[in-house]
């Protein structure tokens, strides 16, 4: 199988962002994406409508940019479209917001997605795809070949942790507190074709296991792959999809300002002949559920050998290194709002200092997410 990749000559960047649909009043997700996206189209058109779209359930509105060159304009592309769809929301009593699970809603209440694609994973999935009400960030950032294209996936897995911790804002489901930061990760990586990625180590390699997925009837199309980390051949991509999701614009652009440098610097590195280094399958597999159990709390496999260190530091030797390359990328100002959710902590402490607040009132941590969503930023615990 022959796969064409639309190599970027540049480490642009794309943002994918995945909106909860809540009711005002009952706090609760609500479906209203088709009447909300009909709604836009009549606004803004259908060009720039385009940038907002279904997703499985009725109650989610994933929000899309352009391809961007700088962080910056990839925020500014994302509120030019999160605005008019806040609006549009509200005037039907629903507010927006971001978070890797609802608190409380429970996936048998909500309404899928009307969707041949959709149809089609719900009947060969079952529970798995009925439960998937989950929501995530995807950041893709552009990659000059092909040939560099499966290194930098499987180098890219060692700072799986790195991007989970950071992100990690599911601690409940149905109501229940999880004891997991990260209870999205878990949902999702159920799916036969999720997950940690295979570590096949060049673009032949990576066709091949294509067409033989293609060929035994796994998949219908590599769109079907939805690994943590995976090469986007139409887009000329490489997508990090591990993130949680984000509730603030804050968070979105400390996280892609770390994807793009971090793949930016990797793009060069191969340049100049440097082999990039590819982490053991048992040790992405372990920091993968120390961050999804712990958040910034954990202590992640370092070496062979089983040494640990915290991924809090770990991320902040990560910032200060990368911080020339942001400087030139323009997103110096972004990467450094690493060391903010590093203070303030990662989502799920935040609503669970919620939760603690009102005695344990989960419509408080909701309360907590719309306030972000709307303010940018995140609500320092009080």
């Amino acid at each position: 199988m022959h796969i064409p990749f639309t190599s970027s000559p540049s480490s642009s960047l794309g943002i994918e962002w995945e909106l909860e649909l809540v009711d005002l009043q009952s706090r609760h997700l609500r479906c209203g994406a088709t009447e909300i996206l009909e709604d836009l189209r009549a606004k803004v058109g259908e060009e720039a409508a385009a940038k907002a779209k279904h997703e499985l359930f009725e109650s989610t509105i994933e929000v899309i940019t352009g391809v961007c060159a700088t962080v910056p304009e990839a925020l500014a592309d994302l509120s030019g479209t999160v605005d008019p769809l806040r609006d549009l929301a509200e005037r039907r009593g629903l507010g927006l917001m971001c978070s890797g699970t609802h608190p409380f809603s429970d996936y048998t209440t909500q309404r899928i997605t009307t969707d041949e694609r959709y149809s089609r994973l719900v009947e060969q999935m079952q529970w798995l795809a009925r439960r998937l009400l989950i929501f995530g960030v995807h950041v893709h950032v552009g990659v000059r070949s092909p040939a560099k294209a499966m290194p930098i996936v499987n180098a890219l897995m060692s700072y799986i942790p790195h991007f989970l911790a950071l992100s990690a804002s599911s601690p409940y489901w149905k109501g229940t507190h999880t004891g997991l930061a990260s209870s999205r990760s878990q949902i999702f990586e159920s799916l036969p074709t999720a997950g940690l990625p295979y570590p096949l180590h060049d673009w032949a390699a990576f066709e091949q296991f294509m067409e033989t997925l293609v060929s035994s009837g796994t998949i219908e199309t590599i769109r079907e792959v939805w690994w943590d980390i995976r090469p986007h051949p139409n887009f000329g991509t490489v997508e990090l999809r591990i993130c949680d999701g984000l509730p603030t614009l804050l968070e979105i652009g400390a996280v892609a300002a770390l994807a793009q440098c971090l793949i930016d610097r990797m793009n060069t590195q191969l340049d100049r002949g440097y082999m990039l280094p590819a982490p053991h399958r048992w040790v992405v597999q372990e920091n993968k559920w120390r961050a999804a159990r712990y958040g910034l709390d954990a202590e992640i496999v370092v070496d062979d050998h089983g040494a640990v260190r915290p991924v809090r530091t770990e991320i902040e030797d990560l910032v200060d290194d990368l911080l020339p390359v942001a400087r030139r990328l323009g997103c110096a100002e972004e990467l450094r709002n690493v060391h903010r959710i590093l203070t303030d902590g990662a989502s799920h402490a935040r609503q669970e200092a919620a939760a603690r607040r009102a005695g344990g009132d989960l419509t408080a941590v909701v309360d907590t997410l719309l306030a972000e969503m709307n303010m940018g930023w995140p609500v320092t615990p009080g």
